[in-house]
């Protein structure tokens, strides 16, 4: 019997997430947070509501992510023009300067994971985990 594609998924989901983590530390930043800066980076002036969904977190704990961002000025939150009781978080100046000071370390992370990959494997292997997110969504 083979080993589920859901465990298999999961466990190198946790062990990607152990090894941003150690590759984080020095910044004091979680590999959660990095992921938010990076969606931040992608998706600049968003909602707190849509950096949870985008970032794979409860908005409870966006919250809390964002407060703690804040409080290291790597975002900020603004008014939203459209909804006076909604604000926008966008990346700050320091945000960005830790993305890019982290890109080559995290590039370096994803092509250990499929090192023993060739190219061709490596774009069917994208191909594939984007098909199972969309079957799922």
């Amino acid at each position: 019997m083979s080993t589920s594609l859901l465990y298999l998924l999961k466990r190198t989901e946790l062990a990607v997430r152990a090894r941003l983590d150690e590759l984080l530390k020095p910044a004091g930043i979680t590999a959660l947070q990095y992921t938010a800066l990076t969606v931040l980076e992608r998706h600049d002036g968003i909602s707190a509501a849509q950096l949870a969904r985008d970032s794979f977190v409860t908005a409870q704990s966006m919250a809390d992510m964002v407060r703690a961002l804040e409080s290291r000025g790597l975002v900020r939150r603004e008014p939203h023009p459209g909804n006076r009781r909604e604000r926008l978080i966008r990346l700050a100046d320091p945000g960005r300067r830790l993305l890019a000071e982290y890109a080559g370390p995290a590039r370096a992370l994803e092509e250990r994971m499929v090192a023993d990959m060739s190219a061709e494997q490596v774009g069917a292997f994208r191909e594939a985990l984007v098909g199972a997110w969309r079957a799922l969504s």
